[in-house]
C-alpha cells in the first residue's frame, strides 16, 4: 500500500481531505532557519502561524514525520470547544482560582479566534458555530449535567456561557433517543478537522513558512533537529509532537499515548435528517463515564466516537491498533441507540487516533530562552482549541511579548513522568474497567426505572 492510500485510511476526514495529494518535499541536507517546529499537527501549525503573523521576517520551518494532519489533528471529533484541557485543581495549586477563571475565559475566546482565522484565511473546513449539547439519558447522568453547570459557575462561567436545557429544548434542535435533559454552551463549533489542519498549513506557507513532510525526526536538541536524511539548525526549536513525543529518545514516559476511536455513517437520506433534525449542527456528547460524542458532518453523515480507550503495553503507537472491532461494535450500538433514524445506514469509516495523556492529565507550555527549546502538548484529548492557545502562547514567549496568554496556568507547567511498566498498563486497564463498570451499573438502574414506569402506567387507579 502506498503512503497516499495509507494516509487516507486513517480517518473519514483524511480520506476526504487527501483525495488529491501531492506530498511536500522531504528534509534533505542541512537547513538553517530561525525557528524549527517539529510536528505538523495543530500545535506546530498554530505556533508557526502565530510566529509568522507576529514577525513576518522570521524564518520558520515545520518538519512532519508523515503528512500534515496525520495524527490526532486529522482524526478527532471536530469539536472546536471551550473548556480547559486539564484538571482545574492542578492549575489552581499554582495560580489560584483567578488563574482558573482566566484560563476558562481564554478557552472561550479561543473558539472565536479560530473562527476568525478560518474566515480570514478562507479555510474550507465546514466551520459552523452552533454551540454544543451534553445530553443525559439517565437520572444519574442528569444529576451530573446539573453538577457540571455548577462547577463551571465556580470557574467563572456566566449564565450566558452555559446553561441547563430540557429534553424538549434539545429535541427542538436534535432528536436523541431517551434524552431527559442536559446542558448547552454557545462556545463550540463543528469542523472537518483534517481540512482545518491542511488549510492552516497552506495559510502558513502563504506567510513564508516552509513545511517538510515524510521526514521523521530522530533527535531534538538545542539548536538542532536531526532527521534520517537531513538536519535543521535553528536558534529556537519547538517540540510539538503530542502523543508521538514518546517515540523520541528519553521521552517514553512523558505521556501515555492512548487511542480513542470513531466511526462514520454513509451520508444519510433526507428522510433520516428530517427525523433527526440537527440543522444547526451543534455537536452532541452524552454524560456517561465512557462518554460518546457525535457531529453532523458537512457532507451529511453522523461521525461518532468514544466508548473505550486503547493502550498498548510499553506505549507503542501502531496503526494496526487503531481498528478495534469490540470498541467499534459498541460505538455502532451507541449510534443506533441514540439516533434510531440512522439504524439502516451503513458504516463507511472506522478509525482511531492517539492523544497524549500527562501524568496529571494537564497540559503544559514551556520555553527555555537559554537553550532555545520550547514545547507544548498533553491535551488529554481536548486539544483543538488548547493547541491554538499553546501555539499563540509559544509565539509570545519566543518573541518576548508579555500577554494575557503568557500568564495562564499551563505556562511553565511540567507534569511528572509516568511510572514504568507494568504499572502504566495496569493503571490504564483499571481506569477503563472502573468507568465501564460504573456505566453498566447506571444502565441496569436506568432499565429498572424504565420498567417500573411502564408497570405503573398500567396499575389500577393510575
Amino acid at each position: 500500500m502506498d503512503d497516499h492510500a495509507r494516509y487516507r485510511q486513517r480517518s473519514l476526514w483524511l480520506d476526504g481531505a487527501l483525495a488529491e495529494f501531492t506530498p511536500r518535499p522531504q528534509l534533505t541536507g542541512d537547513v538553517d532557519v530561525d525557528v524549527a517546529v517539529v510536528g505538523g499537527g495543530y500545535t506546530g501549525l498554530w505556533t508557526a502561524y502565530a510566529l509568522a503573523i507576529r514577525d513576518p521576517g522570521i524564518r520558520i520551518a515545520v518538519v512532519e514525520a508523515e503528512t500534515v494532519g496525520y495524527g490526532a489533528s486529522g482524526r478527532n471529533g471536530g469539536f472546536v470547544s471551550a473548556g480547559i484541557a486539564g484538571e482545574a485543581r492542578v492549575y489552581e495549586r499554582s495560580h489560584g482560582k483567578d488563574g482558573i477563571v482566566r484560563a476558562e475565559r481564554a478557552m472561550i475566546d479561543g473558539v472565536g479566534w479560530i473562527g476568525d482565522v478560518v474566515a480570514s484565511e478562507a479555510i474550507d473546513c465546514g466551520w459552523t458555530r452552533g454551540g454544543a449539547y451534553r445530553v443525559a439519558t439517565s437520572v444519574p447522568q442528569l444529576a451530573r449535567a446539573k453538577a457540571g453547570i455548577e462547577a463551571k459557575r465556580a470557574r467563572g462561567y456566566t449564565a450566558d456561557d452555559a446553561w441547563f436545557v430540557t429534553a424538549a429544548e434539545i429535541d427542538a434542535e436534535v432528536r436523541v433517543a431517551g434524552v431527559l435533559g442536559g446542558t448547552y454552551t454557545p462556545h463550540c463549533a463543528r469542523v472537518d478537522p483534517a481540512r482545518l489542519a491542511r488549510g492552516l498549513a497552506e495559510a502558513c506557507e502563504r506567510r513564508g513558512v516552509v513545511i517538510f513532510e515524510q521526514s521523521p525526526v530522530t533527535s531534538i536538541a538545542a539548536e538542532t533537529v536531526r532527521c534520517g536524511r537531513g538536519s535543521m539548525r535553528a536558534d529556537i526549536v519547538v517540540r510539538a509532537t503530542e502523543a508521538f513525543t514518546t517515540r523520541l529518545p528519553g521521552e517514553s514516559r512523558s505521556y501515555l499515548p492512548i487511542a480513542s476511536h470513531m466511526l462514520a455513517t454513509e451520508p444519510l437520506s433526507q428522510e433520516a435528517w428530517d427525523e433527526i433534525g440537527w440543522r444547526g449542527c451543534a455537536p452532541v456528547a452524552d454524560q456517561r463515564y465512557q462518554f460518546v460524542y457525535a457531529q453532523r458532518t458537512p457532507d451529511g453523515r453522523i461521525a461518532l466516537g468514544g466508548r473505550g480507550l486503547t493502550y498498548r503495553r510499553g506505549g507503542a503507537i501502531r496503526e494496526q491498533d487503531e481498528l478495534q472491532p469490540a470498541i467499534h461494535a459498541r460505538l455502532e450500538q451507541a449510534l443506533r441507540r441514540l439516533f434510531p433514524a440512522a439504524s439502516g445506514a451503513a458504516i463507511s469509516h472506522r478509525w482511531g487516533c492517539y492523544f497524549a495523556a500527562p501524568r496529571d492529565w494537564s497540559m503544559g507550555v514551556e520555553f527555555d530562552r537559554a537553550s532555545g527549546l520550547a514545547r507544548a502538548g498533553g491535551y488529554s484529548g481536548h486539544g483543538v482549541v488548547a493547541s491554538s492557545l499553546a501555539g499563540r502562547t509559544l509565539a509570545d514567549l519566543v518573541t518576548g511579548t508579555e500577554s494575557e496568554l503568557t500568564g495562564l496556568p499551563w505556562v511553565g507547567h511540567r507534569s511528572r513522568r509516568w511510572e514504568a511498566e507494568p504499572l502504566r498498563f495496569v493503571a490504564t486497564r483499571t481506569i477503563a474497567a472502573v468507568a465501564a463498570s460504573a456505566d453498566a451499573a447506571e444502565d441496569r438502574t436506568n432499565r429498572t426505572a424504565q420498567r417500573i414506569r411502564f408497570v405503573r402506567r398500567w396499575l389500577p387507579g393510575r
